[in-house]
């Protein structure tokens, strides 16, 4: 099985099998603009002799967790032609990736599962839920009128002022991505997108909503708000098109409060796991993390099967990381004594807020004692993940 980089004169036959996988098709005067796009990607491959017969993307991004930045990878584009499946390409692919990704510095990775139980054997595990809202007209009701006032923007006019919007939003939240303009606009702003500012009185921007009105149906794909004022002040702006549509869905993050604001919040709502993320670099991510300090001391010890510089254990405390790795070859006959075994999955989860130790040890992930699962809920800031991108 040969596994290598696809070079940029075969970009044309990853772009042929995405066509054939995900069953679209890719205008001819749009390739060139496809290919160049692929620059920033490394696409990983087996080959059957001369064909393409699987691949994957890693795309170099960041990731806001909360005021901090972190190198990600993204994982895009993975795809086998169907008589090459159920061979063990993507495995390869999967874990291979890891290293790539280790050796680049991007401590953690992003992706959207076509299925989760699929990319949770290789220690990604849910990052978000999105929480998508239809309102009927009937229930398009105005709150209490603010006195600051909305400008629309489109791509064209999209600006700088609108970026730190969303980046002083990010900081709310765990996970979100770091966009630049060229991601705005490449990725964020669709053919018919429009976006509209809220300014308060004092022409500050507190939020913004990106959306579309279509065959009287309007569409919010992100409404972020940076304050109270500023989410009424978007709401009433939705409810200014109540002659122009008969329904309005809204995307939202799961801990977004606007359904508790509206005067009917008794609509449809859908919850449903979005993305999903991965330690890659265990070590690098415990020591970023911003832990709580105790007078105690913890053990981590943890475990990942795919990614075996991770394996070890790990001591929390005095706002330092102890690590002690497993020697290669070792094998532990008995389980530690003291402090806590995990698995990457569940150390994923955790870090990026999606839950809590608690909540992971009452449901059998977390191994130890509960006066360590105390400790380690305790260390373990009180975070919100959230993600509003696709790729």
């Amino acid at each position: 099985m040969l596994v290598r980089e696809v070079t940029e004169n075969e970009y044309l036959e990853a772009i042929k099998l995405s066509e054939y996988a995900f069953q679209y098709k890719v205008p001819e005067a749009d390739k060139p603009a496809r290919k160049e796009s692929l620059k920033n990607h490394k696409i990983l491959g087996i080959w059957d002799d001369n064909r393409l017969a699987a691949k994957l993307h890693m795309i170099p991004l960041k990731v806001f967790m909360k005021d901090a930045e972190w190198e990600m990878g993204g994982i895009a584009g993975v795809a086998t032609y169907p008589e090459y499946r159920r061979n063990g390409y993507v495995k390869t692919l999967m874990i291979d990736s890891l290293k790539h990704m280790q050796n680049n510095g991007q401590i953690v990775s992003l992706l959207h599962p076509f299925e989760i139980s699929f990319y949770r054997k290789y220690g990604w595990e849910i990052l978000s839920e999105q929480k998508k809202v239809t309102i009927e007209k009937i229930d398009l009701k105005f709150l209490e009128m603010q006195p600051g006032l909305i400008r629309r923007y489109t791509k064209e006019t999209h600006n700088e002022e609108i970026e730190k919007i969303y980046d002083q939003f990010c900081t709310q939240y765990t996970g979100m991505l770091k966009r630049d303009t060229n991601w705005w606009k490449q990725n964020v702003y669709s053919e018919n997108s429009q976006l509209a500012v809220y300014y308060n009185s004092n022409q500050e921007a507190k939020g913004y909503i990106l959306y579309e009105v279509k065959e009287r149906k309007m569409t919010v794909e992100e409404l972020v708000a940076l304050d109270h004022e500023g989410r009424i002040g978007l709401w009433n702006f939705i409810c200014q098109h109540d002659s122009m549509v008969e329904t309005v869905t809204i995307n939202l993050p799961i801990h977004d409060p606007l359904p508790y604001l509206m005067p009917q919040p008794k609509v449809k709502t859908e919850l449903y796991p979005y993305f999903m993320a991965r330690v890659v670099n265990a070590e690098e991510c415990l020591r970023r993390f911003p832990f709580i300090q105790d007078s105690e001391s913890l053990f981590l010890h943890l475990e990942d099967l795919h990614a075996p510089w991770n394996n070890g254990s790990y001591l929390l405390g005095k706002g330092e990381i102890k690590v002690y790795k497993e020697k290669t070859g070792a094998q532990c006959v008995h389980a530690p004594k003291k402090g806590i075994q995990l698995n990457i999955n569940s150390l994923s989860a955790i870090l990026f807020g999606y839950t809590r130790p608690m909540e992971l040890y009452e449901m059998g992930y977390l191994k130890g004692s509960k006066t360590e699962i105390e400790l380690f809920e305790r260390m373990v800031p009180a975070f919100k993940s959230a993600f509003l991108d696709f790729f």
